[in-house]
């Protein structure tokens, strides 16, 4: 005669139970990315930043090294540009507002700097209140026309100076790109304000830790 399927005892199963379920819900859960090594970055060992003295918004000088053990976000625009420039810095500043939220301790580590390519037009105070408009910790920089030449020279940024119209006002050409640094001042990645704060708020979380 065939013997019977074996069956549990209602006791064995009962405290397997949650553990099934515990394992269930792990399995199917949703899982936090795991963030990429910095070494293989896509500006990893790229020659993007170096030491500079600029002019902070009280007038007083800024360096670099002033931003050790802080992630950076560096962009170069101008107070007076019409389009990209506002677009990009209001992309930085609602994408770090994102990621403070999600991530307070480590938005906390993180800076933007906003490096003026105009120098003629945007002095200390202008710079200065024109980045605090995009995020309140967003620092505004300035500085004489060779130590901003010298200065977007090193982050690789290039900019000339447009044709004057009848009324004396004038557009600057330059490069937009927004590069996230680490904190020993090392280009990790390109942040992509032309698709929003949302990306941006993204990408930063993928490197920032």
């Amino acid at each position: 005669m065939p013997m019977p399927p074996f069956t549990a005892p209602p006791r064995l199963l009962r405290p397997a139970l949650p553990l099934l379920a515990a394992a269930l819900l792990a399995s199917c859960g949703p899982q936090a990315p795991a963030q990429p090594d910095l070494a293989t970055a896509p500006l990893a060992g790229a020659t993007i930043g170096g030491d500079f003295t600029l002019t902070g918004k009280d007038g007083q000088p800024v360096n670099w090294s002033d931003f050790a053990g802080q992630w950076r976000i560096v962009y170069f625009g101008y107070t007076f540009c019409p389009d990209v420039c506002p677009v990009d810095a209001a992309a930085i500043g609602q994408g770090l507002a994102q990621f403070e939220k999600a991530q307070p301790a480590l938005g906390a580590k993180v800076t933007p700097i906003f490096i003026t390519v105009d120098p003629e037009r945007d002095t200390a105070a202008v710079v200065g209140e024109f980045a605090a408009n995009f995020h309140p910790r967003m620092v505004g920089l300035t500085g004489t026309p060779d130590a901003i030449a010298a200065t977007a020279r090193k982050f690789a940024v290039w900019s000339e100076k447009g044709e004057p119209t009848a009324e004396g006002g004038y557009l600057v050409n330059h490069t937009n790109q927004t590069v996230l640094f680490t904190p020993e001042g090392q280009p990790v990645a390109l942040l992509p304000t032309d698709k929003g704060g949302k990306a941006v708020a993204d990408e930063i979380a993928r490197w920032v830790r």
